[in-house]
Order: C-alpha cells, then sequence, then structure tokens
C-alpha cells in the first residue's frame, strides 16, 4: 500500500468529524469581514494539533504551518470561510440559526476539508519531504477580497507553489474538474447614472428623457460582446440593475444602470470600458444629457500554471480514476485565488459535488445550495495527493 493510500484511508476515518464541522460551521454563518468566530475556531483545532497558527492574517485570516521531516519545498493549501447575505430556505437539520446569512457557496466544506487534511499531515509529518501552509482565508465573497491583505501580510513567504479547491454542485460528485490555463474569469462591476431633464409625461418634446437614453444605452451595450470583440476572445456584459422614475406621468430626471463584466484577458477587459464609454457618450452627449460611467475592476482572471494544473490532474487521476477527471471549459463565476497565482505558480480545481440523491442540485448562491458532504473525502485525497507529489517531485 502506497503512503498516500494510508493516509486517504485516514481521511475515510475523519469522515464523520468532517461533516460535524461542516455542519457546525453551516449553521453559523459569518459574512465576509464579519468573521470573528470562524477563525476562532479554525484557530483552536489547528493548535490542538500542534500545528503552528498564526491569526488576524492580512485582517481575519488564519495561517497554519507543518513542517516536514525531511527538508524540501513548501506548497501551500488554501480554503476560505466565509458566507453569504441569503437566506437558507433548505430543511435539513443543519439549517443556518442566522436569519439572512448562510453558507450557498461551499466554504464551510472548504475549511472542513482542509483542516481534515491539517490532521492528517500533521500527524504524518514526518512522511512530508518539505513544509506545508495551510491558508485559511476570510472574505472571498466580497471584493476587495481577503486574499490580497493576506498575501501582502506575508502568507506566502517561503512557498513554492499554491494550490486550491472548489466544491462544485454543478459538477457530480465523483468527479474531478481542472483546467491548464484561464479557469475562472475577471469580475468586474459598473455604476452609470444618465442625467437629463425631468418633465411631464404629456410634454416630453419639454425634456431630455434620461430613461429613455437608458434603454438606449442598455441596448447598444448587446452589440458591444458581439459585434465589437474578437470572437474567440470570450466575454460577459451583464446589464443587472436599471432604476429611473417613481409616477407614471413624470418623465424622471435621472436614470442608474448596473451590472457586470466577465473577462479572461486585460486587454479585452479595457477594450470593453472603452466601448462601455464610447456608447454612453455618443447617446447623452447627443441628447444633451450627462452622465457618470463608474467602472469597478474586482478578483482578476484564476489562470491556472500549466506544470501545476497538470499535476493536479494526474492526482486526482490516482485519487478517482482517469475516467472521472474532467477538464473544464473556463467559468465565467470570479475567485480572488487569482491573486494567490499571480505571486506563485499553483492550480485551482473543482471537487464535484453534485447529487440529485442528497437534494444537491441547486446552482452556488441558492437559497437552497447544498452539496454531496462526501465530496470533502475527493477533495481532501487530491489535496493530500498533489502535497506528496509536488513535494517529491
Amino acid at each position: 500500500m502506497s503512503t498516500t493510500s494510508e493516509l486517504f484511508a485516514q481521511i475515510e476515518g475523519l469522515y464523520d468529524e468532517m461533516v460535524a464541522i461542516r455542519r457546525h460551521l453551516h449553521e453559523n454563518p459569518e459574512l465576509s469581514f464579519e468573521e470573528v468566530e470562524t477563525p476562532k475556531f479554525i484557530a483552536n483545532y489547528l493548535t490542538e494539533l500542534g500545528v503552528e497558527v498564526e491569526t488576524g492574517v492580512g485582517g481575519r485570516g488564519v495561517i497554519g504551518r507543518i513542517y516536514g521531516g525531511k527538508p524540501g519545498k513548501t506548497v501551500a493549501l488554501r480554503a476560505d470561510f466565509d458566507a453569504l447575505a441569503i437566506q437558507d430556505e433548505k430543511d435539513v437539520p443543519y439549517r443556518s440559526k442566522v436569519a439572512g446569512k448562510m453558507h450557498a457557496c461551499g466554504h464551510d466544506g472548504h475549511t472542513a476539508t482542509l483542516l481534515a487534511v491539517a490532521k492528517v499531515l500533521q500527524t504524518n509529518r514526518e512522511l512530508l519531504t518539505g513544509n506545508v501552509v495551510l491558508i485559511h482565508q476570510f472574505a472571498e465573497e466580497l471584493a476587495p477580497g481577503g486574499a490580497k491583505p493576506m498575501i501582502d501580510a506575508g502568507c506566502l513567504d517561503g512557498v513554492d507553489a499554491v494550490f486550491g479547491m472548489h466544491l462544485w454542485s454543478m459538477v457530480p460528485h465523483g468527479n474531478i474538474g481542472w483546467a491548464p490555463g484561464p479557469s475562472m474569469a475577471a469580475a468586474d462591476r459598473f455604476a452609470i447614472k444618465i442625467n437629463g431633464r425631468g418633465g411631464h409625461g404629456a410634454s416630453p418634446h419639454e425634456t431630455i428623457d434620461s430613461l429613455y437614453l437608458a434603454t438606449q444605452v442598455v441596448s447598444q451595450f448587446q452589440s458591444i460582446v458581439s459585434r465589437r470583440l474578437d470572437p474567440l476572445q470570450p466575454a460577459v456584459l451583464t446589464v443587472a440593475t436599471f432604476n429611473s422614475g417613481s409616477a407614471f406621468n413624470v418623465i424622471p430626471d435621472s436614470a442608474e444602470i448596473g451590472g457586470t463584466v466577465r473577462t479572461f484577458d486585460t486587454a479585452v477587459q479595457d477594450q470593453i470600458i472603452e466601448e462601455m464609454d464610447r456608447v454612453i457618450k455618443g447617446v447623452c452627449e447627443g441628447s444633451g444629457a450627462t452622465y457618470s460611467f463608474d467602472f469597478f475592476k474586482g478578483y482578476p482572471a484564476v489562470v491556472n500554471h500549466e506544470k501545476e494544473a497538470h499535476l493536479v490532474a494526474n492526482a486526482a487521476t490516482k485519487v478517482v480514476g482517469a475516467e472521472h477527471v474532467v477538464q473544464m471549459q473556463p467559468i465565467m463565476g470570479g475567485e480572488d485565488f487569482s491573486y494567490f497565482l499571480l505571486e506563485r505558480p499553483g492550480a485551482f480545481f473543482f471537487t464535484g459535488a453534485g447529487n440529485p440523491d442528497v437534494g444537491a442540485t441547486y446552482p452556488h448562491h441558492h437559497p437552497k445550495f447544498d452539496f454531496d458532504e462526501r465530496a470533502m473525502v475527493d477533495a481532501a485525497n487530491v489535496l493530500i495527493q498533489v502535497t506528496f507529489d509536488y513535494l517529491e517531485g
């Protein structure tokens, strides 16, 4: 039996404990930048294992360090632990106890998984040729996020490579998804205000109709991706909010538009910003209106390093078998794990966690989101395998 096979058996033995941790965190969610009890829980657990712990990293982050029995490289493993401002609508015993807050993205499972990995690696640290840094990150869900301040605080000091994973309800349990190169998109948002001249609905000729102009902007935005960008460059421009007016017979003074842009290439990102401004300016100045256009760049794209991505795929093959290792298309969702990959080689992968038999069919950020808890075993085993493969490679 191989070394990692023995460790996989230990992970299996910790399954009930992983479930208990995950459900405790699920019942007691904390929002981004408001995490207090969650980092305490993580730090106490790691301390009891004998892991060297640093708290308050970058704000609310927790770092654990495991020192191997033999000298070598240092690999970092990251899990996030914040929740979302969503009311939990699941009918389960571990439903969130906090009104309007829930773990609707699997971060509770990420934390439970990495704590189990920590327990196994710390117990068997003499087998490690090198060291492991455990990065428990706060505030992934809300930009500017927790990754960058943790990096600025030194969480990657001495680290040679970094790996992370996401439990993914849109991939069936038993599968592992990976991608060389772009994996998740840059996630930006925008806010536009068009200022016209309001007036009576019966006298539109005496107004500068901000609502009408805003509809023209939204309409012309639809041609930016379809007609202005290289069709081989993926991008999304979504208008998600439109607010104007309050009375049926009054043309409003102003209209506000908001939405998101998703890209993988910074040149495409810059082009979209320029094209949006061109559209707004043309519509407004031609009609005598004024406007403000604010574009907020969020997390950069998650771009896996080729060598480390293939290392993940090979590790996953050892865990779940080649037939269950799937090369995924890039996802338009955003993740601040991207900041880690800008600093160190590494890769981010997806652990299949969907299963209709346990109600794990809802997308992430849905009020009824859940995942197959057995996926935590797969995720832990891949993290352990990739750790040994990297350190011994």
